[in-house]
């Protein structure tokens, strides 16, 4: 009896037990209501778990009453949630500054709350906000110590991006390595990319030769384990127009000009009557027109307990603001990327995407650009005669022979490019053992592009631009590499509070690639419909083909050892050796090694329960990293300069030396140093970053220095070898700060701040005069800019100037100008005697500015109140100057109106010189051509609306967003010109990189357009 009663009592126990098991479901909601997929959802000290579905679904069985459930999703706070019911919604706080975000590292990831090094990251968010046409746009103003400039506002125009600084005469940008391969920026849909972590210091040293630019590690976007197939379509429309036009003088202002600069050179007055004249032609409302923009892109993604898998398209169709299809840009993209776990232990990764663009260019940022005419031709001109054709502009002494009318040239200028690359990775991770994981990777890139430009059979009337001859030239590029990386991670703790991480492994790299262009003559019907070679039958004396090949090979060695107790005391130290077949045999080996240190102290027992501050770490670096960005075959003689030879009268093709050998060449050397701080207050609300950097540049891989008077280095295909000749020293101040707070369910904001201060400083040239010059200025003059011990790279070189002679007295006074060109006199610049030897000539030339900013720094905010979102960018420079070259100094050409404050008499204007046709000196380059190019650019203005998620889900939408926004509305600069930001230096060697000497110099570039969008975001 009493064994039944036993048996009875535990039944009913057990009974009870399980009655407390619950099967529960739910939905998880981010800060707005819409639903979270992807979430980790974990049954807390257990290994049952599961993730959030498309629809932020998710189910666990068997769950104990009272257990806690972790949600946990990167940028957002982690909670946890006891069990009470079967039922539960969880609203997750959106935290995008989490300490225990995982953070790209290069080779492995860590979060962020043990990154030693200066490490900074964009989110998708932020993307997403901006809208940009190009991917680099995003970097502008958002992240501290990168500097975005653009070489032009055509459409598809590429952007500079510098790091820290201008570092070096060659390539300065960063290298970006897409899902651990090497890969361009600049091509990607944003839409497709999750990250993108910027490596600014010491960090980039397991990256070795490459990595002394900066390193900009790009992850795209993946699926989520367990989730439903997920749609998302993303569209926007909008026309763009330009953000500034130059107050030109009109008709009448100019006739008038023109009379009195005749009149003050003694010569008739060519507009006796202006009284008819009006306004005349307004060029730049000619060329400047409203252009569309169109973009979409579509997103599936989602996946099952072991597969991933991401795919999507993008379409960018966008004219030109000058020119309209004539600079117009189309792209195309196709990507699709796929995880599988193979089997618990091996893991496959690949992503593969497929790009095609088209871009048609327009003559711009040079003397004869579309808009240089645009800027120079009279108003006084129309843009037809009375016979429909285009103006001829008359090739007197007072225009010139470079000056035309840019609607005929915009009309008579045909060229195409066309340009498709697939490049991808299929990446193996094998766990051969707990913590310890061998990784496998192929990465590649395969691009062919062809070109294609038309010479019209043309007059001008007696133009430089005249065409005697049509031709066609026509081009095929192929370039190829892969990279093959095999490293192995391992991860282990010892006595619960040391934890090590090792990373072991080499990196083969190859680049390989050729090039042909011809010409030929003789279009038929002189139509760029006929515009081919394959059509043409004129010969030509000279050479009208050429190509190349080349093949280089990179080999290297890594190594990271990591080391943290309990997460309070971190060290890292890498070693790369990289081995390049760019370098001759005595320096083709480099071995690049860093260390890099932290400490938390906010988790050290003295500094007691976390306050006011809740988080706090300093950091230091130090490492040695390496560029050897230059082009292939530098140490080597090579037979690939033109030469034509007259042989019995009859000139012969042929081939001549080309660059001139210097076995001894070797990579750059940058030394990085790094000392940084993160800090964390009022309760996780505030985040700054803090860093005090110097990057020292030895060795500078300088092209084109003379070393024999002997070589023939003038001729085509010529050269003066390159050198390791300089050193440059960059060093500065980043602080950023990011502010967070939720006032309530309805609404909440965020802040950030960010500031770059920066010196940049020559130290050595060692090129036998100790400076080396570049860029252009007018026609005819020495080069302005250059790179000299003492000086910023690439400052100007010139006179400085003390306003203007008011009368005969202050120029007998004052010493000679007239070894300027010309004797002065009142109403003329007055020049600075700098050397106190009372002649002013060449020796009085000094530093009258430079390109580089002392100082960057963007805002922005974001706000959410209930279904309505707003975000506004800025970005600020602060002390680039600008050099105003897009003036042509010919007598008859037409003027910006500030000389309508020009000299007329004593008293009258102390900063603007007399106009006239006769000889003065006013136009050598002078600090009265230099201009601060400071500015503040409100880059992004964004106001969306999302419909509640109630609605849009009975029509099976899970989310939709309308919204309006600007781009580039508008730009406060005391600066003359277009674009205060542009940076557009003379290209080098390498037909790609171009140098920071001669950079700042504006010949009329092609200004940043206004663009108003409207968009939608529908997520299915």
């Amino acid at each position: 009896m009493k064994s039944k009663l036993l048996l009875t009592v535990l039944l009913l126990f057990t009974s009870f037990a399980f009655s407390q098991n619950l099967d529960v479901s739910g939905t998880v909601l981010d800060a707005s209501g819409l639903s979270l997929p992807g979430v980790n959802v974990k049954v807390k000290n257990s290994s049952k778990s599961t993730t959030t579905d498309f629809d932020g679904s998710f189910k666990l069985t068997d769950v104990p009453k009272g257990t806690p459930i972790v949600f946990s999703y990167i940028g957002y706070r982690t909670q946890e949630v006891a069990v009470t019911g079967t039922k539960m919604t969880v609203k997750m706080s959106d935290d995008a500054k989490s300490l225990d975000e995982v953070v790209v590292i290069g080779y492995g990831s860590q979060k962020k709350r043990e990154v030693t090094g200066a490490v900074a990251v964009l989110d998708s968010k932020t993307i997403d906000i901006l809208k940009p046409a190009r991917i680099e746009q995003a970097l502008q103003g958002t992240i501290s110590g990168v500097n975005v400039t653009t070489q032009s506002g055509a459409p598809g125009a590429p952007l500079d991006i510098r790091i820290r600084g201008i570092a070096t005469n060659g390539e300065n940008r960063p290298t970006v390595m897409i899902d651990g391969y090497v890969g361009d920026l600049g091509i990607l849909n944003p839409n497709d990319i999750e990250t993108i972590t910027v490596l600014k210091d010491a960090q980039a040293a397991i990256y070795g030769t490459i990595g002394a630019n900066g390193i900009i590690l790009v992850t795209t976007k993946m699926g989520k384990k367990n989730s439903k197939t997920r749609v998302s379509f993303n569209s926007y429309t909008g026309f763009q127009q330009t953000s500034r036009k130059l107050p030109t003088l009109n008709a009448t202002e100019y006739a008038l000009l023109l009379n009195e600069s005749y009149a003050n050179g003694g010569k008739a007055l060519p507009y006796p009557n202006v009284n008819t004249l009006g306004k005349g032609t307004d060029w730049q409302d000619e060329v400047f027109q409203n252009a569309p923009i169109i973009n979409n892109d579509i997103t599936i993604s989602g996946g099952s307990d072991k597969i991933t898998y991401s795919i999507s398209g993008s379409h960018l169709d966008q004219e030109g603001i000058v020119g309209g299809d004539k600079s117009g840009f189309l792209r195309n993209t196709a990507r699709i990327g796929l995880g599988a776990d193979l089997s618990d232990k091996i893991k496959l990764k690949t992503n593969v995407i497929y790009t095609y663009f088209t871009r048609n260019t327009l003559n711009e940022n040079g003397l004869g650009s579309v808009l240089f005419n645009a800027l120079n031709v009279p108003a006084t001109l129309s843009p037809y005669d009375a016979n429909g054709d285009y103006t001829l502009v008359p090739s007197t002494t007072g225009l010139g022979t470079e000056i035309i009318n840019p609607l005929a040239q915009i009309a008579n200028t045909y060229n195409d490019y066309n340009y498709k690359k697939i490049n991808g990775n299929f990446g193996l991770d094998y766990k051969i053992f707990k913590g310890f994981t061998l990784s496998g990777s192929i990465g590649f890139n395969t691009s062919n592009s062809e070109s294609k430009t038309f010479n019209k059979l043309i007059s001008y009337g007696g133009k430089v631009f005249d065409v005697q001859r049509s031709s066609v030239t026509q081009g095929a590029v192929n370039d190829n590499n892969y990279s093959f990386d095999l490293f192995a991670t391992y991860n282990t703790k010892i006595a619960e509070s040391h934890n090590l991480t090792g990373t072991l492994g080499t990196t083969i790299f190859k680049e390989w690639g050729n090039g042909l262009t011809a010409t030929g003559f003789d279009v038929p019907n002189n139509l760029w419909e006929n515009a081919d070679i394959s059509l043409t039958k004129g010969t030509s004396e000279t050479l009208t083909n050429s190509s190349y090949v080349y093949d280089q090979r990179r080999l290297s060695y890594f190594g990271r050892l990591q080391y943290d107790y309990k997460g309070k005391y971190l060290l890292s130290a890498m070693l790369r050796r990289d081995s390049s077949t760019k370098f001759g045999p005595g320096n083709k080996v480099g071995y690049f090694p860093s260390f890099t240190a932290g400490w938390v102290i906010s988790d050290e027992s003295f500094f007691g329960q976390p306050k006011f501050i809740n988080f706090l770490k300093l950091r230091a670096s130090y490492g040695t990293l390496g560029n050897d960005q230059i082009p292939n075959f530098g140490y080597l003689g090579l037979l690939n300069g033109e030469a034509t030879y007259v042989f019995n009268g009859t000139l012969v093709n042929g081939t001549a030396n080309g660059q001139v050998p210097n076995p001894d060449l070797k990579w750059e050397e940058a030394q990085k140093v790094d000392v940084g701080l993160d800090l964390k207050i009022l309760n996780d609300k505030i985040f700054i970053v803090a860093d005090y950097f110097i990057d020292t540049r030895k060795d500078l891989l300088i092209p084109n220095i003379p070393v024999s008077g002997i070589n023939g280095t003038g001729a085509p295909g010529a050269s003066a070898p390159t050198l390791n000749a300089g050193t440059v020293k960059n060093s500065g101040f980043e602080f950023s700060i990011d502010y967070k707070e939720k006032l309530s369910d309805a609404f909440s904001f965020s802040v950030g701040y960010n500031v770059t201060f920066l010196n940049n400083k020559v130290t050595e040239v060692n090129n036998g005069t100790g400076f080396i010059e570049g860029g252009a200025f007018g026609v005819g003059q020495p080069a302005p800019s250059r790179m000299e011990i003492g000086k910023p790279m690439g400052y100007f070189y010139g006179y400085k100037t003390d306003g203007i002679f008011q009368n005969q007295a202050e120029i007998d006074a004052h010493p000679s100008q007239v070894a300027l060109g010309a004797v002065a006199s009142p109403g003329d610049i007055r020049y600075v005697d700098l050397n106190g030897d009372g002649v002013i000539d060449t020796k009085d030339k000094t530093n009258i500015g430079d390109p580089i900013p002392d100082a960057t720094m963007g805002f922005n905010i974001q706000l959410n109140y209930k279904a309505l979102d707003f975000a506004l960018f800025t970005f600020a420079s602060v002390g680039n100057d600008m050099v105003r070259n897009y003036e042509r100094t010919l007598s008859d050409a037409n003027r910006i109106n500030y000389v309508l404050d020009r000299w007329t008499g004593p008293g009258t204007s102390n900063s603007t010189p007399r106009v006239t046709t006769g000889a003065t000196s006013n136009n050598v380059f002078s600090d009265y051509f230099v201009e601060d190019a400071s500015y503040l650019r409100i880059q992004n203005v964004q106001l969306g609306y999302t419909l509640n998620p109630a609605i849009s889900q009975k029509a099976g939408v899970s989310k939709l967003r309308l919204y309006a926004g600007v781009n580039n509305l508008y730009t406060f600069t005391k600066y003359k010109g277009f674009d205060p930001g542009a940076s557009f230096g003379p290209t080098n060697r390498d037909n790609t990189s171009q140098s920071p000497i001669g950079a700042g110099i504006d010949y009329g570039f092609y200004p940043i357009p206004r663009t108003y969008l409207l968009g939608l975001n529908i997520n299915f």
